[in-house]
């Protein structure tokens, strides 16, 4: 489009969600970016936006966006935009985006925005930063954020005051954790993790003063270089760490007995109704799928009961779990940085304290 520049930094003013939707339902990270996107808003005094694409998506699906922080959403709707096509959705949001300038973009890091993201930043001629766990603008809450997850000395090292969002990601297999800033481009533009950023509560007065702008979309077939013949779902199962109120992790402590160790931890999730989680040591050393993995390069979890059997807490595992409500450690190194931030911790063997555990909770059942 003419007149469009992403070297004009100043012309960009905005913060963006694409809010992903699946059969015209409204996908779940879409809310979480959305409770995201309005710290960042906050921060800069400036607009919320999501961005819908569909066809017939139900209109009180795309006011609720509104009950978790969008002052305005954009709404694409086309016929060709039913089903996700790369083409026909990177020229309906770079279009849209060369029109309305927004200053951030935040997509999902799902299957669909691991794909369209990357192709809408190459042709809009900005950067993308994949995969991201943390997210800031400020520089003092950036600051905060580094004092609780990295070896830096804040307080004695100098940081540039600017707005420019501060993307952090795992890099180098999750050994590290890098942040990553765009200061020459715009928009800057950023994939999050599922389950990564809180969904804040829902506020119905928001949802209900939500202003909701159809864009004129401007799309042919020709501009759409493949044709979706069919969608086949394919079932399979995959544990929901997510979604769960229990997490029952195991980590390098098992290594003596691994499938003791495991048997351990679904048996205690089973009398606490959860599930059962790892840290990257017990993936890499194939114990168990990879669905299981907690951590920055794994799932983050913010379950009511998380409980670390065996895991010492590597940084990259505590940023993947430390926010949940209650944390119950075991280890038998009294030092592990697991216990920082655990509610309660057990200094001992996982294989004689877990039974322990088992036993104390079945008989507390029994008696109620």
């Amino acid at each position: 489009m003419a007149g469009f520049d992403s070297k004009d930094t100043a012309a960009f003013k905005g913060v963006w969600v694409f809010c992903e939707q699946r059969e015209g339902v409204i996908m779940s990270i879409s809310y979480q970016l959305l409770s995201e996107g309005r710290k960042l808003a906050n921060d800069l005094g400036v607009e919320l936006c999501g961005v819908v694409l569909g066809s017939g998506v139900k209109e009180e699906y795309i006011k609720a966006l509104g009950g978790y922080g969008a002052d305005k959403v954009y709404v694409c709707d086309h016929p060709l935009l039913k089903d996700y096509t790369t083409d026909g959705y990177a020229k309906v949001i770079c279009d849209l985006v060369e029109d309305k300038k927004p200053e951030i973009f935040l997509i999902g890091a799902t299957n669909i925005g691991r794909d369209l993201g990357p192709r809408c930043a190459a042709r809009l001629h900005t950067g993308l930063t994949a995969d991201c766990t943390h997210l800031d603008v400020d520089v003092a809450k950036y600051k905060e954020f580094l004092k609780t997850t990295s070896t830096i000395d804040v307080d004695n090292t100098a940081f540039e005051e600017n707005t420019n969002l501060k993307m952090t990601r795992p890099a180098f297999g999750g050994h590290l954790m890098a942040t990553i800033i765009c200061p020459r481009f715009r928009p800057q533009m950023s994939t999050v993790r599922p389950g990564v950023m809180q969904t804040q509560p829902y506020d119905e007065a928001g949802a209900a003063k939500t202003v909701l702008e159809k864009v004129d979309v401007k799309l042919d077939k020709s501009d759409i270089k493949v044709e979706v013949l069919e969608i086949k779902k394919a079932a399979k199962q995959l544990v929901d760490l997510i979604g769960a109120d229990v997490v029952v992790s195991v980590g390098r402590g098992i290594s003596k007995d691994p499938k003791k160790g495991i048997e351990l931890a679904e048996e205690l999730a089973g009398v606490l109704g959860g599930v059962v989680g790892a840290s990257r040591a017990v993936i890499d050393a194939d114990w168990l799928s990879a669905d299981h993995q907690v951590g920055q390069t794994g799932k983050t979890v913010h379950p009511r009961i998380y409980v670390a059997l065996g895991i010492s807490g590597a940084i990259q595992h505590k940023a993947g779990m430390q926010d949940s409500e209650c944390i119950i450690a075991v280890n038998k190194n009294g030092s592990a940085p697991i216990f920082e931030c655990a509610t309660y911790g057990i200094t001992g063997d996982l294989f004689k304290v877990t039974p322990m555990l088992i036993e104390a909770i079945r008989a507390v059942k029994a008696s109620k």
